[in-house]
C-alpha cells in the first residue's frame, strides 16, 4: 500500500515538473536559447543548470519594476511590491561594465539584432571568417559581410545597454548587456512597457 502511495506522489511531482520551464528540454542557460528541434538538452555541451531563475507575474497586478544587481549576477521583477520573477545574469566584463543607476525601458524590439558586435561572413558561402567582431574596431575582410549578434527579446535601458536572452557562462561576459536564459527574457519582455523602471545596482 505504502509502495503505491509513493509510485502515485512521484508520478504527480514529475507531471508538476514537466511544466517548470526550468526543467524543460527546450530551455537551455549557458546559451541563453532553447535548444534546436529534435536535440535533447543533454546533447548541448554548454548547458549549466539553473535553480534560481523563476517566473509568477502571469496573474500578478500592479505596476511593474525591475531591480539588477551586478554583484549577485541576478534581477528581481516586481508588479507593485510583489516579487514575481527572479532571473540569473551575465552582465559586462571588465573593460565593458554595465552602468549602474536608475533607467526606464527606453525600447522593446523582439527581434533586435546587434549593429556593432557580430560576426564577419563570407558574402558568398556565409560561411564566418572572423566570430566576435567589434565593427569599430575590426576592419572587415574583403569578400566579407556583417552579420549582426542576436539579441531577442531586447529591452533597451540606457544607450546601446539592453536586457536580453543571451549566451550565460555563469560569470560577467557580456559587453555591457544585461543577457537573460531565454524563458526569463520573454516574461519581462512581455510585462515591461516603455517607462517601466529598472534601477541597477553594484
Amino acid at each position: 500500500m505504502k509502495s503505491t502511495a509513493f509510485a502515485i506522489a512521484i508520478t504527480t511531482l514529475l507531471a508538476g515538473c514537466a511544466t517548470d520551464p526550468r526543467l524543460s528540454s527546450d530551455t537551455v542557460y549557458l546559451g541563453g536559447r532553447r535548444v534546436a528541434s529534435g536535440r535533447s538538452a543533454g546533447e548541448d555541451k554548454r548547458m549549466n543548470f539553473d535553480n534560481v531563475s523563476y517566473w509568477d507575474g502571469n496573474n500578478a497586478t500592479g505596476s511593474p519594476r525591475i531591480a539588477i544587481k551586478i554583484s549577485e549576477q541576478k534581477a528581481y521583477f516586481y508588479k507593485a511590491d510583489q516579487l514575481v520573477g527572479i532571473s540569473i545574469l551575465s552582465t559586462g566584463r571588465e573593460g565593458f561594465g554595465t552602468p549602474s543607476g536608475s533607467f526606464k525601458i527606453q525600447q522593446k524590439d523582439r527581434d533586435h539584432v546587434s549593429s556593432r558586435f557580430g560576426d564577419y561572413v563570407s558574402a558568398a558561402t556565409g560561411e564566418v571568417i572572423k566570430k566576435d567582431t567589434d565593427r569599430n574596431k575590426d576592419p572587415m575582410p574583403k569578400g566579407a559581410k556583417y552579420d549582426g549578434a542576436k539579441m531577442p527579446f531586447f529591452m533597451r535601458v540606457s544607450g546601446g545597454v539592453g536586457m536580453h536572452e543571451g549566451f550565460l557562462p555563469g560569470y560577467p561576459a557580456s559587453h555591457g548587456c544585461i543577457r537573460m536564459p531565454g524563458f526569463m527574457a520573454e516574461a519581462f519582455f512581455n510585462s515591461v512597457s516603455v517607462g517601466t523602471p529598472v534601477n541597477i545596482s553594484p
